[in-house]
């Protein structure tokens, strides 16, 4: 059932089976027809009226993600990075599981929303980083101002940009858009430890040659793995594929 939760927008919470753990209660935007930005925060951040909602909603690729994360075993000293999280649907089913997880986003509410997800389904606190890469990333990041949750005032600061390297790094539905210069693979280049991991689950865009492109510039071998399912029962069919990509200390060197 929607309730509203602040001036602009309605959220409901859906109850989520993902295999292999704990079904997750998820706060998400009721529906998409919703724009919120009293301060200004999305705009800064470059997100557009039609923009803004899409994070707070759960999508098709992101539970392929976290089906992928509740099949990995759990690694002793890895350090996972979620970007362009939104919900962050598969962070939490990852720390669920224990693994050290961080999850980011650029939208102004997404951290908010990560704290209410967690307290909804009893689990502890979890890491959350400000991302984004391309055009005016540094900028945004510094005009980012305090929620209007309290509790997150003190911790949305600029020492809570994503910083540090990472064993494996996730994504879903990331290449939305043209990105000729590479900002993408810059960003997981500047993320990813010597021996790392990249998973992007992308509903088969048309933007994904240019990305093989761009990570190979950073030393990262490729490898797709196709995702399908059928239409059943009202879930609509899905198509699209996992970009696996990886890289290690001697490809670097």
């Amino acid at each position: 059932m929607g309730r509203a939760s602040m001036p602009g927008y309605r959220t409901t919470q859906e109850d989520i089976a993902v295999a292999g753990v704990e079904h997750l209660v998820i706060r998400s935007l009721l529906d998409l027809q919703q724009y919120a930005d009293p301060h200004g925060d999305a705009a800064r951040a470059g997100l557009s009226s039609a923009a803004w909602p899409l994070f707070g909603r759960l999508w098709p690729s992101g539970a392929y993600l976290a089906a992928r994360m509740a099949a990995r075993p759990v690694r002793a000293g890895e350090r996972i990075l979620e970007i362009g999280c939104g919900l962050a649907l598969a962070s939490l089913v990852a720390h669920r599981r224990g693994a050290d997880m961080t999850a980011s986003d650029c939208h102004p509410l997404a951290g908010a929303f990560l704290r209410e997800n967690l307290l909804l389904n009893g689990l502890l606190p979890m890491k959350y980083r400000y991302g984004r890469w391309g055009n005016g990333a540094h900028a945004a990041a510094r005009g980012i101002r305090p929620s209007a949750d309290a509790q997150w005032r003190s911790s949305l600061r600029n020492e809570c940009i994503v910083t540090g390297r990472y064993e494996l790094i996730i994504g879903s539905d990331l290449l939305y858009e043209r990105d000729e210069r590479g900002d993408l693979a810059h960003f997981i280049a500047l993320h990813a430890a010597p021996d790392a991991e990249v998973w992007i689950v992308d509903p088969d865009r048309g933007n994904r040659p240019a990305m093989h492109r761009h990570m190979a510039e950073w030393n990262f071998e490729r490898d797709e793995v196709p995702l399908w399912r059928a239409a059943t029962g009202g879930v609509a069919a899905y198509k699209g594929r996992c970009l696996v990509y990886r890289r290690s200390l001697s490809q670097i060197g």
